[in-house]
């Protein structure tokens, strides 16, 4: 069957080769797989490690580092790069390359609330549950059977690691990183490029640029502001 134009796939590429960039790469073919057509096209992957160039990862070729994107505005790429501050730096080269199309990718299995808003370049992974009047802003990183709540807000380059369990009302700022299996309290604010690490336990609110642990959660290191 051939697809008319409005109704083919979208070309996409994925920034990295390493683990999550696989892993978005398999939730890509679960969109395909749950849709009446595919909706994606996966040309293939970038990355700047130039030793990985004309090689094949999951049987896609790796493309080239970003500069490969001057000549193909017409593609839509997704960032598989887990570490906030890498992800942002990534976004802002492609968008001084002139390039403006980020795929917001949601897995199929995944619960999203209908009075929402969800930014560019946003990747939400399978088996995630969120409710309603929530705000995630652009390229955040939502891993695998976390929780969100109501009136939750997540900044830019938010990564939430896999089953990590936010409550109503919390805002998290830009660039911070919450640990597999952390949960953070109702109305809690977090600061910006701030880490809680793996299991800790929110209560209070958090400066930015902090590292916090343990339950509950103290800062036990400042950060150099990003």
């Amino acid at each position: 069957m051939t697809l008319s134009p409005e109704h083919a796939p979208q070309r996409l590429v994925i920034v990295g080769t390493g683990g999550l960039a696989r892993e978005l790469h398999e939730l890509v073919e679960d969109i395909n797989a749950a849709a009446s057509a595919p909706a994606w096209d996966i040309v293939g992957w970038l990355d700047s490690n130039a030793a990985t160039h004309g090689t094949q990862v999951h049987g896609r070729p790796v493309l080239g580092d970003l500069d490969w994107l001057k000549s193909n505005a017409d593609v839509s790429v997704v960032i598989g790069i887990g570490t906030p501050p890498t992800r942002r730096k990534v976004a802002e080269r492609i968008r001084a390359l002139g390039h403006t199309r980020f795929a917001t990718l949601i897995h199929p299995t995944a619960v999203i609330g209908r009075r929402v808003e969800i930014g560019e370049g946003t990747v939400i992974c399978a088996n995630v549950t969120t409710t309603t009047d929530y705000k995630i802003g652009r390229h955040v990183l939502i891993n695998i059977m976390a929780t969100v709540a109501h009136d939750d807000v997540l900044h830019d380059y938010v990564t939430i690691a896999p089953a990590a369990v936010i409550s109503g009302n919390v805002t998290i700022g830009e660039g911070t990183d919450l640990g597999t299996n952390a949960t953070v309290n109702q109305g809690v604010e977090i600061g910006a490029w701030s880490i809680v690490g793996s299991g800790a336990v929110v209560i209070k609110s958090l400066p930015d640029n902090c590292t916090a642990v343990g339950a509950p959660a103290k800062p036990i290191k400042s950060l150099s502001g990003k």
